[in-house]
């Protein structure tokens, strides 16, 4: 039997038609779809490294900010969920200490040498630092790393906010458990170890939320107060509810933004510091208001108001939370609404300064002239250029989308289908 014979009869397997169902959803379409596109990657692996036992599948999922904007990287909390757009590899081991990895868009591979795992500024902002980092960190702590021959391709369109680079850090560190580990790593580990890539390796001094719930999976409330990062599952069908989460991409790339990122919990830590505490979840609410006369002239002022928002933000995300306990969808509305007003108006990550280009504050306000009192629409991911959110009525759907479309192009509304699983391997034998 042939490798892609072998591929073709495990996609077609009863086992195998389940996890892609859970995985992206159950109609017979979106099946055929995701059936064709495993299949499609199995063929290419053949065809570029010729037909090899031990293929498997390996994804993992984009992940869409529900609430908690700018949060993790100071000890906040946050709304996250899995969706069913993800990162996928078709993957065998090499034999050698070798990665190579192809990926969907990119006509020549990318090629690690895992003998030398040291950081490299030269591979800053790169899929090879990426790479170098997840197999650095794991290797640092104890489990195997290896090489591997990898075809790769992503509906986690970048610069869509929904965190194409979390993605791949999760599916790499995933490849190198699967292949070499027997697929160990805990999820919220797996979540650690992309994080690290991505500060050390990649030059990104992201927070923690990304890859976790892209590793864990699901709908899930994360406090990242505690040293280890508390996980809550969370249970709510939006669906059932009547609405449809959706993603509006408006635009922008993320690309040359990394500094105003890095901004952002730079000057929250600064007011931290400011009071004695390491990051904002150290420092008393209350304490720091009453601290503001004394802040002033010591931080910038909009350090302040990023504080500000953090803390207000935290609130948010735990009355959202509860809301959602209790089915409650009124509130959880309008504290995503309400997010997003801060986000705008406290942490000012809708746009770059000094630029005339504002597709996210001009979304927002489309979306609130259409779904106020209906729905819920809030920025979504960390800002400055991307995506928004928002949750439609179904009766709205085909109304809002079009509308959305003809301001920022054909295809910009995307739906998106909370996942239940993170990370995953799929097994041929």
């Amino acid at each position: 039997m042939s490798l892609n014979t072998q591929a073709g009869a495990f996609l077609a397997s009863p086992a195998a038609v389940d996890t892609l169902g859970r995985l992206y959803g159950r109609d017979a379409e979106t099946l055929a779809v995701q059936t064709a596109r495993y299949a499609d990657l199995a063929a290419r692996h053949a065809a570029l490294f010729g037909e090899k036992e031990g293929l498997r599948f390996v994804s993992a999922p984009g992940r869409t900010e529900v609430a908690g904007n700018h949060t993790d990287h100071n000890g906040g909390c946050v709304l996250a969920a899995a969706i069913n757009l993800d990162t996928v590899a078709a993957v065998t081991p090499s034999g050698t200490g070798v990665v190579t990895l192809y990926s969907a868009g990119y006509e020549k591979p990318f090629v690690v040498d895992l003998a030398d795992l040291e950081p490299k500024k030269s591979e800053y902002e790169t899929t090879d630092g990426l790479i170098r980092g997840v197999a650095a960190r794991m290797k640092s702590l104890g489990y195997a790393v290896g090489g591997f021959d990898a075809v790769v391709t992503s509906t986690v369109f970048k610069g869509s906010g929904l965190s194409s680079s979390a993605a791949f850090e999760v599916l790499v560190c995933a490849v190198f458990d699967s292949l070499f580990n027997g697929f160990t790593v805990d999820a919220q580990l797996r979540a650690q170890i992309g994080q690290y890539a991505e500060n050390v390796f990649f030059g990104k001094p992201c927070g923690l939320m990304d890859q976790m719930a892209s590793s864990v999976g699901g709908l899930v409330a994360i406090d990242f107060g505690p040293k280890e990062p508390v996980v809550t599952a969370m249970k709510f069908d939006f669906d059932a509810a009547g609405y449809v989460p959706a993603v509006v991409s408006v635009g922008g790339e993320h690309g040359n933004l990394t500094h105003e990122y890095a901004a952002i919990p730079a000057e929250m830590k600064s007011v931290a510091e400011a009071l004695g505490g390491r990051i904002l979840r150290d420092v008393d609410p209350e304490e720091m208001e009453r601290r503001i006369p004394a802040l002033k002239g010591r931080v910038k002022d909009r350090a302040i108001l990023r504080a500000l928002h953090f803390y207000d933000e935290n609130r948010r995300v735990g009355k959202a939370a509860a809301a959602l306990s209790a089915g409650d969808i009124r509130t959880f509305f309008d504290m995503l609404v309400a997010s997003g007003e801060s986000s705008w108006k406290l942490l000012q990550n809708l746009y770059v300064a000094g630029s005339d280009n504002q597709e996210m504050p001009l979304a927002l306000e489309f979306s609130r002239r259409m779904l106020e009192g209906r729905g819920a629409w809030r920025i979504h991911g960390g800002g400055f250029a991307g995506t928004i959110l928002a949750f439609i009525p179904k009766d709205t759907v085909a109304e809002y989308t079009a509308a959305m479309n003809a301001v920022f192009g054909e295809g910009a509304v995307t739906p998106l289908m909370i996942r239940a699983d993170g990370a995953v391997e799929l097994k041929l034998n």
